[in-house]
């Protein structure tokens, strides 16, 4: 019996030993992780919520104007992939500045950013206007855009705005169909028909319209129309059927002569303060730069459902009558732009290192295009075209 007894006393010393000292280790943790929990419930600790970061910008168009509708197209998905955690509020133009006053305000921070064309800022460096002006070389405003991403322009567009002192962070969006002409009072059947005639267009297009003749006027979209309608302007041009309807140009003209070279190819700009762009996070930054390109291609896709729907309402119901710009007429625009180039560059050293770039990337660009892309006229009239009546049968 005594035997068993230590045997038994013996076991229960094992129990005593280092496996119960962990037991007790483990209650002691455990009570101490209770006594916090209840600590951290009874004296809760004060985080501050931090909100989300907010920007005022304007665009450079009406409130009424598609293209400020393609402003909050872009704030909405920036607005929308952050989460809310980046809330940029888009205003219209006048609102905080005059639309050509845009670069400016971004630039000291009135604003911290906002939505235009870079033709606007022409007058700051000519240079800015490459990116809207003229034939871009046969490239469409998609090429630009490609030129813009893939072939320096991007890069050069920060020389500029280094070389002016602007404090900015561009990006270059959402290509452009070639704008019409003009709006007149009568057809423009030749170049001769231009002389003298007050015009409005902005960018390198106002050297070009000089030097047809024209007396040039250069005017923010939400003047033109009023501008048509006193008199003060013979003739005009803006963008596209879109906005010309929306801004009153049937109302206050009926013939609109389509396609030119004065601005064949240009893409929308989204600039912000380069201090306040800065700032934001890494994450923030990677958000905005693909949400230009998302707002880019649904710009783009947005305007040829739209441009083709008020193209049809203005002739059906406007009563506006369209033609095409007669082919001597974009020859003589060529011609013309050509001089005022050589002009420019011969001038202004960034001008000249440009247009260089553009025109090494429109030859490959353009040439593969032409060859590759089938031209598209002859498909659309087989399907839509006015066919010829079927003979009847048995004459000849």
């Amino acid at each position: 019996m005594e035997a068993k007894k230590v045997r038994a006393g013996s076991k229960k010393g094992k129990a005593d030993t280092p496996q119960m000292g962990g037991r007790r280790e483990f209650l002691t943790s455990a009570v101490a992780a209770a006594g916090a929990a209840t600590l951290s419930l009874g004296f809760p600790t004060i985080v501050k919520a931090q909100g989300p970061i907010t920007m005022r910008w304007q665009s450079t168009w009406p409130t009424k104007d598609i293209f400020h509708e393609y402003a909050l197209d872009f704030a909405k998905k920036v607005n929308d992939m952050t989460g809310g955690d980046l809330k940029i509020e888009v205003l219209p133009a006048g609102a905080v500045v005059p639309a050509f006053g845009l670069l400016e305000a971004v630039s000291k921070g009135t604003l911290d950013g906002g939505h235009g064309v870079m033709v606007y800022h022409y007058g700051k460096q000519e240079a800015l206007a490459l990116w809207g002006s003229g034939p871009a070389y046969a490239m469409d405003a998609n090429m630009l855009l490609a030129w813009h991403k893939y072939g320096g322009g991007k890069e050069l567009l920060a020389k500029i705005y280094e070389s002016i002192g602007a404090n900015v962070v561009s990006f270059a969006y959402g290509p452009m169909p070639t704008q019409p002409l003009g709006w007149f009072k009568k057809p423009i059947a030749k170049a001769e028909d231009l002389q003298g005639v007050k015009f409005r267009t902005v960018g390198i297009s106002i050297d070009v319209f000089t030097g047809l003749g024209a007396a040039v006027n250069a005017l923010p979209g939400g003047e033109i129309v009023p501008a048509l309608d006193r008199g003060l302007l013979d003739g005009a041009e803006f963008n596209n059927a879109s906005s010309d309807r929306l801004l009153g140009f049937p109302d206050v003209s009926k013939v609109c002569m389509l396609q030119s070279y004065h601005q064949n190819a240009e893409s929308f700009e989204i600039l912000f303060n380069k201090d306040k762009f800065n700032g934001l996070p890494d994450k923030m930054k990677a958000v905005i730069e693909n949400a230009v390109e998302a707002a880019s291609a649904d710009m783009s896709w947005k305007a040829i459902d739209r441009y083709s729907k008020d193209y049809l309402e203005m002739q059906k119901k406007d009563n506006v009558k369209f033609y095409k710009t007669p082919d001597a007429l974009l020859q003589k625009e060529l011609d013309v732009y050509d001089k005022v180039v050589e002009q420019k560059s011969a001038k202004n050293p960034l001008f000249k290192e440009i247009v260089e770039s553009q025109k090494a990337f429109a030859a490959r660009a353009v040439s593969w295009d032409q060859d590759t892309n089938v031209n598209r006229r002859m498909a659309h009239a087989h399907y839509f075209g006015k066919k010829a009546p079927a003979k009847p049968k048995g004459k000849s």
